[in-house]
């Protein structure tokens, strides 16, 4: 690898155990220069490249796109990783100048007229080139990354379509950084008894922790908007008048005018979003974002959306009038609102299912969780996971794993991020600082070894307390898990098609379906044990939880599907002057309930804007679920949630290929056939709710 002399080292050559980055010889105020000199040393690669005077071969042209750029992205991953996962002023600031940065870079190469040629010329030869099925597909994502970037626009066009995506690139960055710091900049600090009312102990440990971090006064307790806070508080709180003062900040992130506000940001990211589609010839964002993917229309996607949210709208009608009626109960008989849900669904479970989340939380402690999730893992795809204590990681909470496989080779490092901290944006995500692959690089070495991170935010308990999960928290943990096996047992030779690389609406099928193994009876008697005295979690109660699995299905389907009818909407029009007044039509287009809101809010919906990884795709999470329980259901068919056949089917094609063959291809490969929606209606405890309905619901 070559090393330039304005790059620290520590950055590019990484020589920490099993190939992990020194990430304590990293500092904020290397990254500036090193991205500076990492992309003069691509710039050099790509022009190589693109000068070659060989006739173009995959060898000399794809293969070198493949490897190019090694320093750079490795620079990028350390980089990106800090921003999300632990940043401050000095990260963010280099954020903002970053990211229009390296669009413009990459919208350079796409203007490479001469690299391009070479490129089309392999493209419009393939047939002859004897290519393998993952070399044509390695060849035919080159070729069109290129013209969707632009390279057969003209030159004042592409020049546009630069700055476009380098404005966007910025716009982007500001977008999560306002989201960020309104979640850090608020919290509701409670110090009276009374205002603790209906808390258990294990929120009120961790809201006594929050507010040690924050500097209040002992004795303090402090609500946050982390998902891992806010959530619970909703949920147990007895104190509306709190319940909705906490709510109310809640949904207003992004939202608050001055410096943080976002409604500007996605205006502009709006109107420049329309004006790339129609430079490449897309009526609007939503038909090119599409183009490449499962779904392959934003008329295809909405008829999906729109049959699951008439199904979905009735069961949450019927479940408000259920939630009125034990507000009635105890005097409020005004309309349920947004903050009344969560507090009156706990307590209509507790009636209906006789056990609350506070009763089950207790089983749920990380631990035991994040041991189910690497048992699941050996007993399907027979890897296993140890921890290596003492290796130096970006934080300190950060735990270092090794990935084995059976026969003890070393397939994969991993990376576990839990708690939440206010130097990392909230949610949850899986990454890599490196991707399998099996060519040669550039300092000789054979392939790399993937490196992994899941980054969660749940609550940190006080010292010498276990963390403890909500059921939700639970299956985030194995969601993000299920991204991670993708990662780690990816086995590809080309870099581009490892582990993640596929297309949007087929990602999030090797997480979503692998959250069904944590309600398997087994894994649950194994691994849901209670925090002090070690028993299983009784069946009375195991029973209880599997049977209320569809437990309010209607809100939290109406919470999903709303938000990503509003992204459909937003990006199959043309330049949009008012977002919110755009949000708040759609919502009465379709009726959405006034006791619940969007899960993702315009001014925060980060998955869209902040970035456009999935801008008019949030969709791709129900695309996904109509795949995975369809998944699981082969597993239930064969009555052995391990099935050994069914196991190594899934492993060999869809853990393992990445985007190496056409994600139809892999899903028939594995099931025989592709699913239609009524397994992901019958999950979601909607099914019965179709027969009646009817096909349209």
């Amino acid at each position: 690898m070559t090393v330039h002399s304005k790059i620290n080292p520590a950055l590019v050559d990484w020589s920490g155990r099993n190939g992990l980055p020194q990430f304590d010889l990293v500092r904020d105020e290397d990254f500036a220069a090193a991205f500076d000199a990492a992309l003069s040393l691509h710039d050099a690669e790509i022009l190589a490249i693109s000068g070659n005077p060989e006739a173009p071969s995959f060898d000399n042209t794809i293969t070198a796109l493949e490897i190019a750029g090694d320093e750079l992205s490795r620079i990028s991953a350390l980089f990106w990783n800090r921003a999300g996962a632990h940043t401050n002023e000095v990260v963010q600031a280099l954020e903002r100048e970053i990211a229009p940065k390296m669009s413009r870079h990459y919208s350079q190469i796409a203007m490479n007229e001469a690299l391009f040629a070479r490129v089309d010329a392999l493209w419009e030869q393939r047939d002859a080139l004897d290519l393998t099925l993952e070399q044509t597909r390695v060849l035919e994502r080159h070729w069109k990354g290129f013209v969707r970037a632009g390279a057969k626009l003209s030159r004042d066009q592409q020049e546009r379509l630069a700055t476009i995506n380098e404005t966007l690139a910025g716009l982007g960055a500001r977008f999560g950084q306002n989201v960020l710091a309104d979640e850090k900049n608020w919290s509701l600090i409670l110090t009276a008894e009374e205002e603790l009312a209906g808390l258990p102990s294990f929120l009120r440990d961790a809201m006594a922790s929050a507010a040690r971090d924050r500097g209040a006064a002992a004795g303090s307790y402090a609500v946050t908007l982390s998902r891992s806070i806010i959530e619970p508080f909703l949920t147990f709180s007895s104190r509306r008048d709190l319940r909705e003062q906490a709510f109310a900040a809640w949904v207003k992130r992004g939202a608050n005018g001055g410096e943080t506000d976002n409604i500007g940001i996605v205006r502009e990211t709006l109107t420049l979003r329309f004006e790339k589609a129609q430079l490449l010839g897309y009526d609007n964002f939503a038909a090119y974002k599409l183009d490449d993917t499962m779904a392959k229309t934003p008329a295809n996607v909405n008829g999906l959306l729109m049959k699951v949210w008439a199904k979905a709208r009735t069961r949450a009608l019927e479940e408000e009038a259920s939630l009125a009626g034990l507000m009635a109960e105890e005097g409020i008989n005004g309309p349920v609102q947004p903050w009344d849900w969560r507090h009156y669904a706990e307590k209509l479970r507790e009636r209906m299912f006789d056990f609350s989340e506070s009763e089950l939380k207790p089983y749920l402690q990380l631990e035991k969780i994040i041991e189910a999730c690497f048992d699941v893992a050996n007993r399907l795809f027979g890897v296993t996971l140890t921890e290596v204590k003492g290796v130096p990681a970006y934080h300190p909470d950060v735990r270092v794993f090794e990935v084995r496989d059976q026969d003890g080779t070393l397939k994969a490092m991993f990376l576990g991020d839990y708690f939440a901290r206010s130097s990392k944006r909230s949610g949850a995500w899986m990454s890599s600082f490196q991707s399998q692959h099996r060519l040669t690089l550039k300092n000789g070495a054979e392939g790399e070894l993937p490196i992994i991170y899941n980054v969660c935010n749940f609550a940190k308990p006080a010292e010498g307390k276990p963390a403890l999960l909500s059921l939700d928290d639970a299956r985030t943990l194995f969601h993000e898990f299920g991204h991670g096996l993708h990662g780690m047992l990816s086995d590809v030779t080309y870099p581009s098609v490892s582990g993640t690389g596929v297309s949007r609406d087929f990602v999030e099928l090797p997480s979503q379906l692998y959250e069904h193994w944590l309600t398997v009876p087994d894994i649950l008697t194994r691994y849901a044990v209670h925090e002090k005295t070690g028993e299983p979690m009784p069946k009375a109660l195991l029973d209880k939880v599997l049977a209320a699995h569809t437990f309010n299905a209607g809100f939290n389907t109406v919470e999903f599907t709303s938000s990503a009818l509003v992204d459909m909407a937003f990006h199959t029009r043309g330049p949009v002057e008012d977002p919110m007044a755009v949000q708040a039509e759609v919502l009465e287009e379709i009726g959405m309930p006034s006791s619940i809101v969007m899960r993702h809010a315009t001014p925060h919906f980060q998955h869209v804007f902040s970035g456009d990884g999935y801008s008019a795709g949030y969709y791709s999470y129900m695309w996904s679920e109509v795949l995975d329980a369809d998944a699981f259901a082969a597993f239930e068919e064969s009555g052995n949630p391990f099935d050994p056949v069914m196991a190594r089917k899934l492993k060999n094609n869809i853990y393992s290929v990445g985007g190496a063959i056409d994600p139809e291809e892999a899903y028939l490969a594995f099931r025989g056939k592709l699913p239609d929606p009524e397994a992901m209606l019958k999950k979601r405890g909607l099914a019965v709710m179709a027969e009646l309905a009817g096909s349209d619901g």
